[in-house]
């Protein structure tokens, strides 16, 4: 029988898993690998490059279930860098400094997990799992963890593939170690693991997080979401799954964006503006997008009761205000009376903020400093 799984050993010194938070000034890592990322992996062991991935193997490898079993979480380091820019240099009253002979540079700072191990474990086409274990056995280009400096200190292909039925039992079935020897003894791991909608479970459940890591393009970077839930998997002599993961030990809800360039919600969006006669539903004024209140069907299947027409002073006032709180897949109904106050004050900082932005554009480079 032809596997069906591939698993790859993801351990190094240092790792690095960009999302769609980082920036280039600062750049953040996920705290286990991205899909975009092995994809990318998978992509330089098959010798695609990026301009040439979308038409044929990002949908299928995208297509790919992904779990991952967090076997080490790792130490989240920090590392400067300095990099040619041709800009000047901001200082301590704001101002900037002109960029003079040799100092053109720009400081950076990326974010690493030091001392990590992650088994990732990708299921689908037996055909297309065996190609890719080919492929990884003798790369066409050199492979890393996230950036080129993350070299892995194991054999990717360490366990081999095998045929199951769910990512659960798959990542059950290697057996986890220590990661280093004076690690303390683990009961239980952490597993991220991909959710799509069946017959039985057609809506998101309410602890799912939301990734915006699935890759459309690689040249540009354009990503879609997925639908993520973390599960405990029980690493001693008898092997289960918890039914219902640590909430203590969930971490902070990412950012959740819809897929912008999906037909689907494009419809849904335009729908809603109608519905909404073009006007802000909060202070009448013309709208320019809308707003999701839940994200449980994000990506393409968003009702019209998952949508409001906002103006874009009320959209950021609003999506600030959600940030700060944290919140997950259901966020802030704009017409909900509870939120008003809240949002009319974050629209007063915001105008505050850009009047103050704007003055200060309008001054000369000598005026600012």
């Amino acid at each position: 029988m032809m596997a069906n799984t591939l698993f790859l050993r993801f351990e190094g010194p240092l790792q690095a898993w960009g999302n769609h938070e980082s920036k280039f000034v600062v750049r953040r890592t996920a705290e286990a690998p991205t899909k975009s990322g092995v994809i990318g992996l998978l992509c330089a062991a098959l010798g695609i490059p990026r301009s040439a991935a979308a038409e044929t193997w990002l949908p299928k490898l995208s297509a790919l279930k992904m779990g991952v079993r967090i076997d080490s979480p790792g130490v989240r380091w920090w590392d400067y860098h300095t990099v040619g820019a041709r800009i000047g240099m901001r200082k301590a009253d704001g101002g900037f400094k002109k960029p003079e002979s040799g100092k053109e540079t720009l400081l950076t700072r990326r974010e690493y997990l030091c001392d990590a191990s992650f088994l990732v474990a990708l299921q689908g086409d037996a055909t297309l799992v065996t190609e890719l274990g080919t492929a990884i056995t003798n790369p066409k280009w050199t492979l890393y963890l996230g950036r080129k400096c993350c070299p892995p200190s194991r054999p990717l292909l360490e366990h081999p593939a095998g045929d199951f039925p769910d990512l659960l039992s798959a990542l059950q079935s290697v057996p986890w170690r220590k990661r280093l020897k004076d690690d303390p003894p683990q009961e239980t791991v952490d597993c991220l693991l991909d959710w799509l909608p069946t017959p039985q479970q057609p809506v998101a459940p309410t602890d799912a997080l939301v990734w915006y890591d699935v890759p459309l393009t690689l040249d540009p970077p354009s990503h879609s979401p997925r639908f993520v839930i973390r599960r405990k998997l029980r690493v001693g002599t008898e092997v289960s799954i918890a039914e219902k993961p640590a909430q203590s030990e969930t971490p902070r809800p990412l950012r959740l964006r819809a897929d912008y360039q999906n037909t689907e919600y494009k419809k849904a969006r335009a729908t809603r503006l109608r519905a909404d006669y073009g006007l802000c539903v909060f202070c009448k004024a013309p709208a320019t997008t809308v707003q999701h209140i839940t994200y449980r069907r994000a990506g393409g299947g968003e009702t019209h009761d998952d949508l409001r027409s906002l103006c874009r002073l009320c959209h950021d006032a609003v999506t600030m205000i959600e940030y700060g709180l944290d919140m997950g897949l259901d966020r802030i109904n704009p017409e909900d009376p509870k939120w008003r106050d809240e949002i009319i004050q974050k629209r007063g900082e915001i105008i505050c903020f850009r009047s103050l932005e704007t003055r200060r554009r309008r001054l000369s480079p000598e005026e600012v400093e």
